[in-house]
């Protein structure tokens, strides 16, 4: 796949990568479409999206934060996170745990509002994985609350996990989202999505103030990761990862863009959070 998005040109992004992708996603009817073809059934109309969603329950905790969210009209919630390797391990990567985590956050963030079961969304988190997340080779994995002494029975709590393994290469998979994984790989545009999609890239390229957001973020974590070969040792690894969380860095990017590993930001986030309780 693609060169890590650190040691990428702002002219070489493209819709796998973190920022990228974010930006085409703030396009509402585009994002529908995406979502769409993932989940091949219809969507209401979005009513929001949010790039790097902020979720914060404490006021010095560290903020926790969503690649894509969005609500739409019929009070379903959808969080996309485009999901690559960066020539990590997929353990490292810790995703069932993650995707707990964010189905959690959506939920709390909920009861924050209302305080009442009953009006929970039905809601889906979803990574779009530039690599095969579980090793089964099958184009997808969802998960759903299943009663384990009966299988036909499930929880029905409206929630559900979605990983999309953009490299299967089998036939048992729709059209478009064939078209859709292909695209990610790296193939032509050759469907109506996959062209609106590299034409938004395109444009953003020539977006001069996405690009200097883009070369702000890059900088600063860059000289994060240049200090940290510099001074090493485990404890001030564990300072600098703090003041760049701090700094609302997220987990994701820190473990893309800085070396570390997803289990010492994991570890250094959750002492944060374990200090303001």
């Amino acid at each position: 796949m693609s060169r890590s998005t650190m040691f990428k040109n702002y002219d070489e992004l493209d819709f796998t990568d973190d920022f990228m992708f974010g930006k085409i996603m703030e396009d509402k009817e585009l994002c529908r479409e995406v979502l769409e073809c993932l989940l091949q059934k219809p969507v209401g109309e979005l009513t929001e999206v949010q790039t790097q969603r902020e979720f914060k329950y404490v006021s010095d905790g560290k903020p926790i934060r969503l690649d894509v969210y969005n609500e739409d009209s019929d009070k379903r919630v959808y969080d996309a996170e485009m999901q690559n390797l960066n020539h990590k391990s997929i353990e490292s990567l810790q995703l069932p745990k993650r995707s707990r985590f964010y189905q959690s956050s959506i939920d709390v963030d909920y009861m924050d509002k209302t305080a009442e079961y009953s009006t929970l969304p039905e809601s889906n988190v979803m990574f779009i994985c530039t690599f095969d997340p579980f090793q089964r080779d099958l184009y997808k994995y969802t998960f759903k609350e299943r009663c384990e002494e009966d299988s036909s029975l499930y929880l029905n709590d409206g929630t559900s996990k979605i990983f999309y393994n953009c490299t299967y290469k089998g036939e048992d998979i729709p059209k478009n989202l064939r078209e859709l994984y292909d695209y990610i790989e790296g193939k032509q545009a050759n469907n109506d999505l996959t062209q609106k999609i590299n034409d938004a890239v395109n444009k953003a390229r020539k977006n001069e103030k996405w690009r200097s957001e883009f070369m702000k973020e890059r900088i600063i974590l860059q000289d994060a990761r240049a200090e940290g070969r510099e001074e090493g040792g485990d404890i001030r690894d564990a300072e600098r990862i703090e003041a760049m969380l701090r700094r609302g860095k997220t987990v994701k990017q820190i473990v893309d863009f800085c070396g570390y590993t997803y289990e010492q930001v994991k570890e250094v986030e959750d002492s944060i959070l374990q200090k303001v309780k």
